[in-house]
């Protein structure tokens, strides 16, 4: 993870597997590996974790889209790359800050808004990337499986999330099973927010994405870094926990930049 004296850098790098764009407060991190369904080899692994390290230190930085290239928004792991298949990818020389494992705890402790735009299929590992965001919204076409089972393989690292999102027996079904998941059974059990027409998902997301650039970008943090925090917390010790952040809160810039605003009946000024 970025350390407090470190600072990241975008400049020099060459990303081989990702596309990086940042427009205002939102930074847009697309999948570019459409000929392999953007499946995540350790050269993605690496990019992802730089790229989600240089979006929680920018400050400037207050969303965090996940995109992807082509027809499939991302086939999990690379299987090639697991046999031992040599990449055939441009070189990348981005530093490597951790392993693929990692890209759940660096979504989960970003505590900024992250959305994944899914406009295609989403396969095994990938719900990772679906599970760790804060919101999530598909095109109607799009469809979700986690078919480890029938490889003889169990989505350990999957679980993780997953729980944390779907209910347990529509989660171990889909699990034990391996059975495709439609976009509006994914709504329907919680894995997304929203199934969107595919042709308004890429307005949809922006929407949403400046909608939450909009908000108080500091207290968003403390507020995802509390939720976090509480989510496996017995009720009785995590409610001192949250009074002791709301305290912190509100003496916070945001806090009395908004409630100034309020009075002065204005639009708040985040710095």
């Amino acid at each position: 993870m970025t350390q407090a004296t470190e600072k990241l850098d975008l400049e020099g790098l060459t990303f081989a597997t990702l596309k990086l764009n940042k427009t205002g407060h939102v930074f847009t991190i697309t999948l570019n590996r459409p000929k392999a369904k953007n499946a995540i080899n350790p050269v993605m692994s690496a990019e992802l974790l730089y790229a989600l390290d240089y979006a929680k230190q920018e400050r400037a930085i207050r969303v965090v889209i996940l995109a992807a290239e082509g027809d499939v928004f991302c086939a999990g792991g690379d299987l090639r790359s697991m046999s031992g298949t040599a990449s055939t990818e441009p070189a990348s020389n981005v530093p490597k800050r951790g392993e693929t494992d990692d890209i759940s705890l660096r979504l989960r402790h970003l505590n900024k808004p992250v959305i994944a735009k899914i406009q295609g299929p989403v396969l095994a590992g990938a719900l990772l990337l679906v599970c760790n965001s804060t919101h999530a919204y598909a095109a109607e076409h799009a469809h979700f499986s986690a078919p480890e089972i029938k490889r003889g393989i169990w989505p350990f690292m999957v679980m993780a999330g997953l729980f944390r999102v779907m209910n347990k027996r529509q989660g171990l079904d889909f699990i034990m099973r391996g059975e495709r998941m439609t976009a509006l059974a994914a709504a329907q059990h919680g894995l997304i927010n929203q199934v969107v027409p595919t042709d308004q998902l890429d307005d949809h997301v922006a929407k949403v994405a400046n909608d939450l650039a909009s908000l108080a970008p500091q207290t968003m943090q403390l507020g995802l870094a509390a939720y976090h925090e509480q989510e496996d917390m017995d009720f009785d010790p995590a409610l001192p926990m949250l009074k002791k952040k709301l305290e912190q809160c509100l003496k916070s810039a945001d806090a009395k930049e908004g409630i100034t605003a309020f009075l002065e009946k204005r639009t708040p000024n985040w710095d």
